[in-house]
Parts: C-alpha cells; structure tokens; sequence
C-alpha cells in the first residue's frame, strides 16, 4: 500500500472539500464542521513529525466522515498560492520576513514582491477557509490568533530547552552545532516578530493557547497522545463513544 506524503494528504482534503463536484460534502461540513488544532512551536521540536502521529491519532479514533485529518505547514502556503493566484516568484516572500525598508518599498513600487499586508490577508483568508470544514491541524502563521474566535479550536504551543532543540535540529537538517544555534536563533526571532508586528501579541504568552507543552524527554506517541486525549475529551461528538469511554477511564 503507497504511504502518502503530507503533500498528498493535504492536496486529498483540499480536492475533497474545494472540487465543484462534492458540493453535498461541502454543505454538509460546512454546517457540521471538526475541529481545529492550531500548533505553534519553537523551532527544532520537529512538529511535522508529531503532527503525523496526531493525524493518525485522531484519525483512528474519528467518526465516520471525519476521519480525513490532516496537518497544513508549508503545504498551507501551496494553498495560498493556488487559493490567490500568486505568482510563484511570491512564494518565498511568505516564507522571509527578514527583508530591507529600502528593497520592500523599491518591490512593491514595481510589481515585485507582494506587500506584506496583502500577504497577511490572504493567508488569514485561507487559513479561516480551512477551518470551515475542520480536522485540521494548522502549524504557525499565527493561526491560534487568526482563529481564536472560532468556536472548535484547540490551540496548543510546543516548546524545548535551548540545547534540545540544538541537538534535534542537527539531526533534523543535517547541518553543525553552530549552524543548528544560530538557525533556531533566526527561526525563533522572525516567528516572535511576525506576531509581534502584525498580531500586537507576544508568542511566549501562555494565555494565546490552550496548552503549553514542553517537548523534551517525551516520545512523539506521549505528545500526540497528550494533545489528542485532550481534544477528543473536549470534542466528544466528532470521536466513537467506545473511544470515548476509554480515554475517560
């Protein structure tokens, strides 16, 4: 049996809820939508890998139609740009925040690079375009701001000592010690930035999710679990009450 990629799996649940062809699918998760998990991190815990065993967690446990979660990460710019019509050349301006005053400006004046603003408003579109259907699990771009009105949310920060996230980040991208520090130093910054200047919010608040958990000395299995079991308690209707029963003794 082929194991899809995280590309694949996002594409099949945005060709699923988005095709013309499956409007009853649409109309009927629109009015009964899943939740959302919104994932923040520092950088080098490796969320992909625990969103992975969190799909597969909820995944397993899912009513029937709702068993289609999936996660969106740098997939969820691929649907930026398809949503929006970018040009390609776009794509990497959503990925840097570091740019110049002066090559921002001479950019936009010539049709170069998007504004930042713009950018933000499309994303923000598309991100609440996600949560109308729901067994999702969103990671960054502000999405636990974005969505904190929205009434299935499950917001949730993941972070790790310094020297943990060091060392995981070395075997992560394969790069040195000191290439891991300052990379996870870079990371951390524009992310605190990036909710700092569009969002007025401090990324390091706890009060901006419902969970704060530290990473470190905990298997993949034990963060999904603790992130999963929490979900499924608080959002009951979208699991089998056999499960149900089980987590809660």
């Amino acid at each position: 049996m082929k194991v899809l990629g995280t590309y694949e799996k996002a594409r099949i649940y945005i060709d699923r809820h988005y095709q013309k062809k499956n409007r009853a699918i649409e109309t009927k998760r629109k009015m009964n939508p899943g939740p959302v998990v919104t994932i923040s991190r520092e950088t080098g815990i490796g969320a992909a890998a625990i969103c992975d065993k969190l799909t597969e967690y909820f995944n397993k446990r899912s009513i029937e139609n709702y068993n289609d979660w999936t996660y969106f990460d740098r997939s969820l710019i691929e649907k930026i740009m398809e949503d929006h019509q970018l040009p390609d050349h776009f794509k990497k301006f959503l990925f840097e925040e570091k740019q110049s005053k002066l090559d921002s400006w001479f950019g936009e004046m010539l049709g170069i690079s998007p504004s930042k603003i713009y950018l933000l408003h499309k994303t923000t579109q598309t991100i609440s375009k996600l949560a109308e259907f729901g067994n999702t699990i969103i990671v960054g771009r502000g999405s636990n701001i974005i969505l904190s009105d929205h009434p299935l949310t499950f917001h949730v920060r993941l972070i790790a000592p310094l020297n943990f996230r060091i060392n995981n980040a070395m075997i992560l991208y394969n790069v040195d010690r000191k290439n891991a520090a300052e990379f996870i130093k870079r990371e951390d910054e524009e992310r605190k930035n990036y909710l700092s200047k569009y969002f007025h919010k401090n990324i390091d608040d706890p009060l901006l999710y419902h969970t704060v958990i530290n990473t470190n000395s905990l298997q993949l299995d034990e963060i999904a679990e603790m992130i999963g079991h929490c979900v499924v308690k608080k959002y009951p209707q979208f699991f089998m009450k056999s499960l149900n029963k089980e987590i809660s003794e």
